[in-house]
């Protein structure tokens, strides 16, 4: 990592909930989020933000959610994004498939329409050689109404935020997900864990 965590015991008291709750949810405490720490008020901000796009009440179905989140970690190679959110899905999903046929979702009979619509939209948002047009935003109405739609835009900017962030930073897989690695590109599998 380029920069490193502190000591649990250096962060300010009113973050060890968050903490104990992240350790407690997935066993240990999560490496972005002590980096994100190091500024307590944009930690607060963010895991806000995160908690609104992730509750269980949202439109978007939980494994829509993963889809997005894995993909968008993928195309940012984001090695802790990808490893966290590939777990999810798996366990959202029931499978490894859709994880494992993910960067290659086009080519895959894997992904329903709905799927294909959010994954189109998902990288006209991220890749920055592309745009979103009226055509692809036409497909998603088909599936979502206005609200949803921006629901779904606020997931995917925060998933680009958070991505971002952690590769820039260098953060590594925290070993959630032992599935082979998948390149981002062509979805021709190597080996070791999934980044």
């Amino acid at each position: 990592m380029h920069v490193k965590d502190k000591p649990l015991n250096q962060y300010p008291i009113w973050l060890k909930p968050f903490f104990w709750s992240q350790k407690r949810r997935y066993g240990k405490v999560l490496k972005p989020g002590l980096l994100w720490a190091r500024v307590p008020s944009l930690f607060a901000a963010v895991a806000g933000l995160y908690g609104v796009l992730d509750r269980k009440r949202s439109p978007i179905n939980p494994v829509i959610r993963s889809l997005i989140t894995v993909r968008v970690s993928q195309i940012n190679h984001c090695a802790f994004c990808v490893d966290i959110n590939a777990a999810t899905l798996i366990k959202r999903a029931g499978s490894e498939a859709k994880v494992a046929e993910l960067a290659s979702w086009r080519q895959s009979e894997l992904f329903d329409g709905l799927e294909r619509a959010v994954l189109e939209y998902t990288e006209a948002m991220t890749y920055s050689d592309r745009e979103v047009t009226p055509a692809i935003v036409e497909e998603l109405k088909k599936f979502y109404g206005d609200d949803e739609v921006v629901e779904l835009t606020g997931l995917v900017a925060f998933q680009n935020l958070s991505s971002k962030f952690n590769s820039a930073l260098d953060v590594p897989a925290q070993g959630f997900c032992q599935m082979p690695q998948t390149n981002v590109q062509s979805g021709t599998s190597t080996d070791g864990p999934v980044k």
